[in-house]
């Protein structure tokens, strides 16, 4: 999933790369589970069970293509149970949206900034020791495990084979989920994990910091150097390094913040803000933008100019780190979730703007419409699919400029009562 939205609208899933399953963010929780346990797979009707089991035996020859020996597929598949559960799930995601303030009350949490400082003193040695090999900043790495599993108390109860087996027999998903099984079966193939201690989320994401199968076997890393690579222990030393492997990969810059609140002078061309334009901290600077404090931001590499509420909310300008975080995870909401709270977590401050709180988030519907009406009053937007991407926002301000108005191509809802 490598789309951008830059309304920045939160959406109830989140799998790209890597899925979050935190928990709540105004809960103070645990560091770590008490033992392992495992949600029961609800009973399934015979049909399914039946038609899970022809999936499965069709599955074999192309398990085995694709490197499974015939002793772990027979060990990791004889006797999977169909997840009605997981297809539940998969069917009624709601779609619902946040504005991004919204979702940074909860992902930036006092509470979560506090337990992310308790996780920072108890497991400081190993975090510096982390840094030190793969030049990623201990509170990103924290930050990460903070909002993918609330260090560690959320990871998963559910058994990933028979809810990823469920999931690609299901069919809608179908290619990815089999991607993902026999990445899993690959796994276990290795040695790192058993089958039935294989536990995540309902869509198999797993571990402290909700690595997806495919992810884990490009990223995972045994930093304890016992020969496993376990992201399910209670001991999070090889997930936190996998994290740091994975974004140290994605380019990480050690050093380089992910972005820094600016303010924009009066009459800044808003047509000038976001990800295609680039521009060196100098040249924005002789632009008029300067830090939130008046000074000049210093030279951290290109920067683009990020306006995730529009021209009236909180503008960041981004470097290359921004990027490192989104291979994680692609939606910008989850991008500053992760550096704010890492910001935080290295004892910065919030952000200063205020965010435009009378405003809400469009629904999927209303964005449908806002690119109907958009096309039909001569703004082409290329498509209605309801996906705030570029063609989107080009349309915006291009109805924007037309109407005289701010041309920050912020999907409002006062916007879509324009167009009505």
């Amino acid at each position: 999933m490598k789309h951008t939205i830059r309304t920045l609208v939160i959406s109830a899933l989140v799998l790209p790369g890597l899925a979050a399953c935190a928990g709540p963010a105004g809960q103070r929780t645990p560091m770590v589970d008490t033992g392992m346990s495992i949600d029961p797979i609800p009973a399934a009707t015979p049909e399914a069970q039946r038609s899970l089991d022809l999936w499965i035996t069709g599955f074999r020859p192309r398990a085995l293509t694709a490197g499974i020996t015939p002793t772990t597929f027979d060990r990791a598949m004889t006797g999977i149970r169909y997840n009605p559960k997981v297809i539940e799930r998969d069917r009624n995601q709601s779609e619902f949206t946040k504005a991004i303030w919204e979702y940074l009350d909860t992902a930036v949490s006092d509470t979560r900034i506090d337990n992310g400082r308790r996780a920072l003193a108890e497991h400081g040695a190993v975090l510096r020791q982390i840094e030190a090999r793969y030049g990623v900043e201990k509170e990103v790495v924290a930050a990460v495990w903070g909002m993918e599993s609330s260090y560690g108390s959320f990871r998963g109860k559910t058994q990933v084979l028979p809810a990823l087996a469920t999931l690609a027999h299901d069919g809608r998903r179908g290619a990815f989920f089999e991607q993902q099984l026999i990445a899993a079966l690959k796994i276990v193939q290795a040695g790192d994990v058993a089958p039935e201690a294989m536990t995540g989320s309902w869509a198999g994401a797993m571990g402290h910091t909700q690595f997806i199968p495919t992810s884990y076997l490009s990223f995972a890393v045994d930093f304890t150097g016992d020969g496993r690579r376990d992201i399910w222990s209670d001991n999070p030393a090889d997930a936190l390094a996998s994290t740091a492997a994975y974004l140290a990969r994605s380019g990480w810059v050690k050093g380089q913040p992910w972005g820094v609140e600016v303010q924009l002078p009066q009459g800044f061309d808003f047509t000038e803000a976001g990800k295609k334009v680039k521009k060196s901290a100098a040249d924005w600077a002789a632009l008029g933008v300067r830090g939130v404090d008046g000074g000049r931001v210093p030279d951290h590499g290109t920067a683009s100019i990020l306006l995730p509420a529009g021209a009236r909310g909180p503008a960041f300008m981004i470097f290359g780190n921004f990027t490192a975080i989104s291979r994680y995870n692609s939606a910008d909401s989850y991008v500053i979730g992760v550096g704010h709270l890492s910001d935080r977590l290295a004892g910065r401050g919030p952000i200063r703007s205020p965010w435009p709180r009378g405003d809400r988030a469009l629904n999927l519907a209303e964005r449908q419409e806002l690119q109907q009406r958009l096309t039909g009053a001569g703004f082409d937007t290329q498509g209605t699919d309801g996906k705030i991407g570029p063609n989107t926002v080009a349309a915006i301000e291009a109805f924007q400029r037309a109407r005289g108005l701010t041309a920050d191509g912020y999907p409002s809802a006062a916007l879509l009562a324009m167009l009505r």
